[in-house]
C-alpha cells in the first residue's frame, strides 16, 4: 500500500531532503522536519512558500500529485500587497497572461486573514502607508512561481503564501513544521 504523508512545510525550508546548494550553507531541508525513508515530494513549495506539501512512495501517485497533465487542484492562500478590486479578481478568474502563456483560468476570491494562522518567521515586510489583504486562488496547473506572477501581473505583489490544499488533502489540524499520515 502507497504511503501519503501530509507536511506543513514551514517559511525557509527547501522542498527536498538535502542541500546540494553552496557547501556550507545551513539551509534547513525536509529531513529536518521528516524521517522516514525512501518517500519524496511529489511536487515542489518554493523555499519561501508555507503550506501543504505531499510526500509519498509511490512514483505513480507521486507523478499523478504533481503533473500539471492531471489537473490537480491546489488552493493558496495568498497575503498580497494593496486590496484588490474587482477588475483584478475578474483577470485572475480569467487567467493572467505572463511571460510564458495565459495562464489557465484561477478561482479568485478576497478572504479573510485565516483563521489560526502561526506566525511567520521572519515576519513579512510592512509598509504602514500600503494596506495588505488576503486572497484564495485555486489553481490546477503548476508553472514555476506562478501564484506569486499571478498576483504581481495585476498589481498585487505577494507578500506571503500558504499551499492549503492540493486535490482533497489540506493542512487542516497540521501546525507549522508537522506531518501526518494521510
Amino acid at each position: 500500500m502507497s504511503r501519503v504523508i501530509l507536511l506543513n512545510k514551514p517559511f525557509g525550508v527547501l522542498s527536498q531532503f538535502t542541500d546540494k546548494g553552496m557547501q556550507g550553507s545551513a539551509r534547513e531541508t525536509l529531513s529536518n522536519y521528516v524521517d522516514v525513508p525512501k518517500v519524496y515530494a511529489a511536487g515542489r513549495l518554493d523555499r519561501d512558500s508555507e503550506g501543504l506539501l505531499l510526500l509519498t512512495d509511490d512514483g505513480q501517485l507521486q507523478n499523478r500529485i504533481a503533473s500539471p497533465k492531471f489537473k490537480q487542484p491546489k488552493t493558496y492562500w495568498v497575503q498580497v500587497e494593496g486590496t484588490p478590486e474587482a477588475a483584478a479578481i475578474s483577470t485572475l478568474r480569467k487567467g493572467v497572461t505572463l511571460k510564458d502563456g495565459v495562464t489557465r483560468p484561477a478561482q479568485a476570491d478576497v478572504m479573510g486573514e485565516p483563521d489560526g494562522l502561526w506566525p511567520r518567521n521572519p515576519p513579512i515586510r510592512v509598509r504602514k502607508s500600503v494596506p495588505d489583504s488576503w486572497l484564495q486562488l485555486t489553481i490546477t496547473e503548476g508553472r514555476n512561481r506562478q501564484v506569486r506572477r499571478m498576483c504581481a501581473a495585476v498589481g498585487h505583489p505577494c507578500l506571503r503564501l500558504i499551499r492549503y490544499s492540493i486535490g482533497d488533502w489540506t493542512i487542516e489540524g497540521l501546525e507549522t513544521g508537522t506531518w501526518r499520515d494521510a
